[in-house]
């Protein structure tokens, strides 16, 4: 359902044609909104297996090797809502043109950098437009599609975001080991230059009519997320008890308690609160943080632990986590075509429990002595769990909501993803520290296991959320229809 046709500020101005009517084709649609998704996604992941190279060359500290990946997971993780709400007041498409461009001009930033200082702030730029390229390529890709069309449309567009977790430690390794490490933003170059003609020519535009910015609300939700951030990715290096991390905790709370009274009250809020009134929408945001949490802290640690027990070079261990981050590209679309008949809540659940599995084994066969074809079973287990969680994940927030709140949903829970990857990591590197270190196999191994554990246990947890979600959800109303509220309870409920 959608909102009243007598509020003009919710009515979205482009709606996909019907299936007849389309010039396009559906594949060359869901290459304009992936092709530039995939270049974000994989850039993050690609920085991360070339922190060592760029500690010798750019006579990084710590710190400043820390600040390559924080300065991009910060500005991408505290705009996401921004991103979606500019897109709704000045046009969906264009503005993810905009942060195409503003990504692919910072990446040439980053590959003509000589200095941390430079790399690390070029990298804050491309999370400024990595923050308008996600969530909207999610949005784009749900409103150029019909509606019976749109569960293996994710379900594509999510094998192509697993194809990126895929290929990140891969591509890393290779130009690390075989170019300079300035191609790993210099890559990103003719993938702006082609995406850009490809989404101007192929997709829509499409906006809010009549909607206005709630820059009060985007200031508030910046600054409190920025806040929450901070504060998760310093609290293993700077302590969790430290005043630095408590005060970043206690001011985000309090930005974010300001920003909820906020938009309970604006007539055109940032993020609608009535999305949370739909069970559907707030159990698969838990569900994700879940999943980023305990996967992605745990894919950390063992991306790590493939390198030194035994020795190899980043490409080699690159190679071996392909066992696990190419499951998704095969099993996403299937459990697109899936989402509609056997339910999302449902397919999450398997996904999730799958990958809880597969991490508790590898957690029990993994030693300083364990043969890669020990860990290859379980990796393919917890891949093939991941594929289970992607499509119906998007597919669920999308249906919770009204068509022209998509992009608003979408970057709702997107940002709670990436702060559930980044606590994921922060805690799961606290507990490793704890009990081990990297001095040696045998000591990585010792951290390794007590860490992997809480991921497990988290990863069960959202398994049991996503069996709470409903089979078909239904969209959120503007309050103004009790009947169709009280019939959602009902449903719901039943």
């Amino acid at each position: 359902m959608t909102l009243s046709d007598e509020n003009p500020v919710v009515q979205d101005t482009a709606v996909a044609p019907p299936v007849t009517d389309r010039r396009v084709p559906l594949w060359v649609t869901i290459v304009a909104c992936s092709v530039p998704m995939f270049m974000v996604a994989l850039d993050n992941l690609v920085v991360s297996t070339a922190l060592h190279t760029l500690a010798v060359d750019l006579e990084a500290n710590t710190q400043q090797l820390q600040w390559f990946v924080n300065a991009y997971v910060l500005s991408f993780a505290c705009l996401l809502m921004t991103g979606a709400a500019l897109g709704d007041r000045f046009g969906r498409r264009t503005v993810f043109v905009v942060g195409v461009v503003v990504f692919t001009l910072a990446s040439v930033g980053c590959g003509l950098a000589d200095s941390s200082a430079q790399l690390i702030t070029f990298r804050a730029v491309q999370g400024f437009g990595a923050a308008a390229v996600m969530p909207l390529s999610l949005t784009l890709l749900s409103q150029a599609v019909p509606d019976r069309l749109r569960g293996p449309a994710l379900g594509l567009w999510s094998g192509v975001s697993g194809l990126a977790v895929a290929m990140g430690p891969v591509v890393g390794g290779a130009v690390v080991e075989g170019l300079d490490w300035r191609w790993i933003f210099w890559i990103n170059v003719p993938v702006g230059i082609v995406a850009v003609p490809l989404i101007l020519l192929t997709l829509r535009e499409s906006r809010l009519s009549g909607a206005g910015l709630d820059l009060v609300g985007m200031v508030l939700a910046a600054a409190g997320l920025f806040a929450l951030v901070w504060g998760i990715v310093n609290g293993e290096t700077d302590g969790w008890t430290s005043a630095e991390v408590l005060g970043a905790f206690a001011a985000s709370a309090v930005l974010l308690a300001v920003f909820v009274t906020w938009e309970a009250r604006v007539p055109q809020p940032m993020l609608p609160l009535s999305f949370y009134k739909v069970r559907a929408f707030t159990l698969t945001n838990f569900v994700s943080a879940a999943m980023y949490f305990g996967v992605f802290g745990s894919l950390f640690l063992l991306a790590q632990y493939l390198q030194i027990v035994p020795p190899r070079s980043p490409l080699e261990a690159g190679v071996r986590t392909l066992a696990w981050t190419l499951m998704p590209m095969f099993v996403a679309p299937v459990a697109g075509l899936l989402t509609d008949k056997v339910g999302g809540g449902r397919l999450m659940a398997l996904g999730l429990f799958l990958q809880g599995v597969g991490l508790g084994w590898i957690n029990l066969v993994a030693d300083t002595d364990t043969a890669y074809s020990s860990l290859a079973g379980p990796m393919i287990v917890a891949g093939i769990g991941m594929g289970f969680v992607f499509a119906p994940t998007a597919a669920v927030v999308l249906g919770s909501v009204s068509r022209e709140h998509a992009g608003k949903a979408s970057g709702a829970n997107t940002t709670v993803r990436e702060i559930g990857g980044a606590l994921g990591i922060a805690v799961l590197s606290t507990v490793f520290v704890a009990h081990g270190g990297t001095g040696s196999p045998q000591r990585f191994v010792d951290g390794l296991h007590p860490a992997v554990w809480v991921g497990v246990v988290v990863v069960f947890a959202g398994a049991v959320c996503a069996l709470g979600v409903p089979h078909r959800p239904r969209p959120e109303t503007d309050g103004t229809a009790d009947t169709e509220i009280l019939a959602e309870a009902v449903a719901e409920r039943a």
